[in-house]
């Protein structure tokens, strides 16, 4: 992986709940949305995609950007929140209402998110540390399991 994947790996853990991190995710987003992946839909060599969730305390639409692996007819993703003590907000609310929609190259698609089992983490981890290395940083100073989900077309 580049050394550009390597820095911004290690620096995210310390960035994961910094003031204006939620605004550069927001950014993120709406650039991702706005131009349908054209801008932003890269970052450091992985594809990325815009999770849209309802938040499980406001009921409000969600959006986080993300890296992604393409799995059958759906999408892997993992709830590290930069190795951060907790998890993603997105993953909190997929745990309390599992439907959700994944935007990708600009193409909308509804999803039902469910954890990997055991047999799908196996086969995924080692594609998804290929993807992009700051996941095997991550595991390793993580203080919780980092779970990957899956996100089936329903």
């Amino acid at each position: 992986m580049s050394a550009v994947a390597d820095f911004y790996g290690r620096i995210t853990p310390y960035l994961a709940h910094r003031p204006g991190t939620a605004l550069a995710t927001r950014g993120h987003a709406w650039l991702l949305r706005r131009t349908g992946g054209r801008l932003g839909g890269r970052l450091v060599g992985a594809e990325v995609l815009v999770l849209l969730t309802t938040g499980r305390r406001s009921g409000e639409r969600r959006e986080a950007p993300m890296f992604f692996l393409r799995h059958g007819d759906g999408y892997a993703v993992v709830a590290s929140n930069g190795a951060s003590k907790r998890p993603p907000a997105w993953w909190l609310n997929l745990q309390a209402q599992p439907e959700a929609e994944a935007l990708v190259r600009g193409t909308s698609y509804l999803v039902r998110a469910r954890p990997a089992t055991a047999d799908e983490v196996a086969e995924l981890w080692p594609r998804f540390v290929q993807l992009y290395s700051g996941y095997a940083h991550y595991k390793a100073i993580a203080t919780r399991e980092l779970p990957v989900v899956m996100l089936e077309p329903r």
